[in-house]
């Protein structure tokens, strides 16, 4: 840190990244070498077979060159030990090392092409043994070498060359405004460039149109927006995203403040109505759930789904219900049926076809409830995480409700889509046709949840007594006007540390200073915090207790960027103001705040017995508020809280234990 700068560029690798993978390749070669030595010490001598003296010469050089090899390893490993992440000073020397490193590669590969055409010679007549020993010495060092190369492609940073110009303040200084708006022109251009490609070569297996072009642009300068003004590498952002987790934990553990505790006391008003949308949102969750089909219940039933599905699913389609898309075999129709227990004939329309902004849905007739659900799926294929990352702001102005809310853009274009379908192919019609007095309700997990809550936005003046049952929605969908409007109908879930709920661009840009704050303050290590930090990950523990150079500081100094924060920030970022002397760290945000639509119910993890055969964990749940989602939280279950299983275990242990009470 910050990225190493080798062969006039800039690489995705920081110079004290060489400590475990060096050391890795230190162990290897010692293991080796001392193979090789016994080797030649049991058979020296004995080298008097057709072509050995060959050998003697091969296994000779072999054990000088490996030598050689784990010297400059050992240095390598040593130096790269030294300082910390915001300090590579002692690292300084790494940069010869590591050309030295590289230059041995060229007489082991020599070396490694001699072996493999010895091996290969049929008038070799030496001991098998031998034999077989070089031969595994010639694959070993193929295998270095290849994964080296691997290794090389992967660190490779494509505007290496170009990052340059962002970290030279004096060459940005002296160029005229015409040239350097030019040159930050050309660096932001090439970067966007180089991002489109990336996503592109991750999405070559869809068929792509223009909307995948301009959706491709888009992410692409997002994402250069993001990264271009931090010189961060992967293992400082695995650093930094490993303290944070740490020191939130520690923060955690602190006993609450009697206001604090007393300030989430409901009244019994407000707890009533929480029981209510509890056992609400279970019964809608399974909808939700369902809308994802054979996938979602393969996941939730390994071994009993497909023998099941392959029983009930192999008949003629139903043709009461209008289904529209490829659903080969029936698979996704028949696990709807499962999940949801409902019959052919409740279906009005179900929809599996799927394009960027143009996501699966069905509409039922939820007898039970009395209601008309339309489900929306949530994120389940590439052309959807497109519509996910397709998070510019547009607005959305809806006449006699709201002017100039802003939306998420790609969710707001898959609930068009979906709008469309409802009202201009007359889908709701032909279900309210059949059942009058039943209720319109949207629900839908994840981009299903976020897309749910901007269609009943949409739909709300033409049935003002719809209701919404968003699960786990994106953070940055609303403003905050809309998210205001929508507490009247709306009702969100989010179990424990769901990073979906939490997710927008300015919680994003948040989460990367903090990174940048807490590496840059830290003062061990980058090898050590990693090796702490996957001990603590697995096997638990107390938190880390890394000494910082925040320690003994008073609050004012706080306030400003310490000079180690700033040399991890790119100056003169595109994405910054570039030639503004104004600090990134505290720069204002460049996109508007978005939140979670309507009413918030949070549902924590109480806590959790493990048994040999079982697990029983406790849920509570608490009305919140979107400013509890303005912060990402690091944890290993930011990820498993959002899964759609979690979310209905979640709400089915809370209505139980509700039912259970009432029955008391």
């Amino acid at each position: 840190m910050p990225g190493l700068v080798v062969f006039g560029r800039r690489w995705a690798i920081g110079s004290d990244d060489f400590v475990l993978p060096g050391a890795f390749e230190l162990f290897v070669r010692l293991l080796w070498w001392i193979g090789i030595l016994t080797l030649y010490t049991v058979h020296k001598g004995q080298f008097n077979c057709p072509g050995g003296g060959l050998l003697h010469s091969y296994l000779l050089v072999l054990l000088i060159l490996l030598a050689s090899i784990i010297c400059v390893l050992s240095a390598l490993v040593y130096i790269s030990m030294q300082g910390t992440i915001s300090n590579p000073g002692p690292r300084k020397s790494l940069p010869k090392l590591l050309y030295t490193r590289l230059l041995l590669y060229l007489p082991e590969f020599i070396w490694a092409v001699a072996g493999a055409v010895w091996v290969s010679d049929s008038s070799v007549r030496c001991e098998k043994t031998v034999i077989n020993v070089i031969t595994g010495t010639v694959i070993a060092s193929w295998i270095i070498i290849i994964f080296t190369i691997i290794g090389v492609v992967i660190v490779f940073d494509p505007l290496g060359g170009k990052r340059t110009f962002y970290l030279t303040d004096n060459v940005n200084r002296n160029l005229e405004s015409s040239q350097s708006g030019q040159l930050l022109y050309n660096v932001k251009n090439t970067a966007t460039r180089v991002w489109e490609k990336r996503i592109r070569l991750l999405c070559c297996c869809i068929v792509q149109d223009d909307d995948h072009r301009v959706a491709f642009t888009s992410i692409a300068e997002l994402f250069r927006n993001y990264f271009s003004d931090t010189d961060l590498v992967p293992s400082d952002i695995a650093a930094g995203l490993t303290l944070l987790h740490q020191e939130q934990d520690k923060m955690e553990s602190c006993p609450k403040e009697p206001e604090e505790v007393l300030c989430h006391s409901p009244s019994t008003a407000v707890t009533d109505d929480l029981d209510v949308e509890l056992e609400n949102s279970a019964h809608y969750m399974l909808f939700a759930a369902a809308a994802y089909g054979w996938p979602y219940y393969v996941y939730t039933n390994p071994f009993t789904a497909l023998c099941k599905l392959n029983g009930d699913c192999c008949g003629n389609r139903p043709t009461d219900s209008d289904i529209t898309g490829s659903d080969r075999h029936n698979f996704h129709f028949g696990s709807i049926l499962k999940i949801t227990g409902l019959q052919y004939r409740d279906f009005i329309h179900i929809s599996f076809h799927n394009k960027i902004y143009e996501i699966p849905f069905f509409v039922a007739l939820d007898h039970k409830k009395e209601a008309i659900v339309v489900a929306v799926r949530g994120t389940l294929s590439f052309e959807d995480i497109l519509t996910d990352l397709s998070a510019d702001c547009e607005d959305l102005t809806l006449e006699d409700v709201l002017e100039n809310g802003f939306v998420h853009k790609g969710i707001t274009q898959a609930a068009n889509y979906i709008y469309r379908k409802l009202i201009n192919d007359g889908i709701l019609n032909q279900a309210f046709t059949i059942a009058p007095e039943y209720k319109l309700v949207i629900v839908g997990h994840s981009l299903g949840g976020g897309t749910a809550s901007i269609l009943a936005i949409m739909l709300r003046n033409a049935f003002p007594t719809l209701k919404c049952y968003a699960f786990s929605p994106p953070g940055g969908l609303l403003s905050k006007s809309l998210a205001d409007y929508t507490k009247h109908f709306i009702v969100s879930v989010i179990v424990g540390k769901d990073l979906v709920a939490r997710l927008s661009m300015p919680n994003m840009e948040d989460l990367k200073k903090r990174i940048v704050r807490i590496v840059a303050n830290c003062n061990r290590p980058k090898y050590q915090i990693l090796l702490h930090g996957c001990w603590y990950e697995v096997f638990g523990g107390d938190p880390d207790n890394f000494p910082t150079e925040l320690d003994g500081r008073n609050q004012d100094a706080l306030t400003r960027p310490l000079l180690a924060e700033e040399s991890l920030m790119v100056h003169r970022s595109p994405s910054y103001n570039a030639f503004d002397d104004e600090s990134h760290l505290n720069s204002p945000p460049q996109y508007p705040r978005l939140y979670l639509p309507g009413k918030i119910i949070h549902i924590v993890e109480e806590s959790s017995s493990k048994r040999l055969c079982s697990s029983d964990t406790k849920y509570s749940a608490r009305w919140s508020n979107e400013t509890v989602f303005s912060s990402i939280l690091i944890s290993p279950k930011m990820i498993t809280d959002h899964m759609p299983d979690v979310v209905l275990k979640a709400l089915n242990s809370l209505s139980q234990e509700l039912g259970s009470c009432v029955s008391c």
